[in-house]
């Protein structure tokens, strides 16, 4: 939405804002919905990158190729291990990192400071 829009919309007393907005989220429901979508977004690159299937991806993961169609769109009854599951059978990859660098350590969502910060890197082969 184009800023001249914003404006005129707040100004005749409405709100502006995305769906989490609406949905009143905490910031920790959206970081996980957020994962979520980032890693589904992955499994379909990765899929594409080794010109597989849904359903050759289906059978990877002993599953059916509408099962694999609902694990790149992040179904909500989609689990974070299914999406974990099918981004290593496409060939891709998760690195853990410590999030301990010499940079100011991550705010907590309360405000509060963590003691520290766990780093998920996708690694795909594109």
């Amino acid at each position: 939405m184009d800023a001249a829009k914003r404006k005129a919309i707040e100004a005749r007393g409405w709100k502006v804002g995305d769906a989490a907005d609406f949905l009143e989220m905490s910031p920790a429901e959206r970081a996980l919905l957020e994962t979520r979508v980032e890693l589904a977004l992955a499994i379909r690159r990765q899929r594409e990158a080794h010109n597989l299937s849904q359903k050759e991806l289906g059978a990877r993961l002993k599953t059916s190729q509408p099962r694999v169609a609902k694990i790149e769109r992040a179904a909500p009854d989609v689990s974070l291990d299914q999406l974990v599951r099918a981004l290593t059978a496409a060939g891709g990859k998760i690195v853990v990192r410590s999030g301990k660098t010499k940079r100011k350590k991550a705010k907590h969502p309360t405000g509060k400071r963590s003691t520290g910060t766990v780093v998920l890197e996708v690694v795909t082969s594109e």
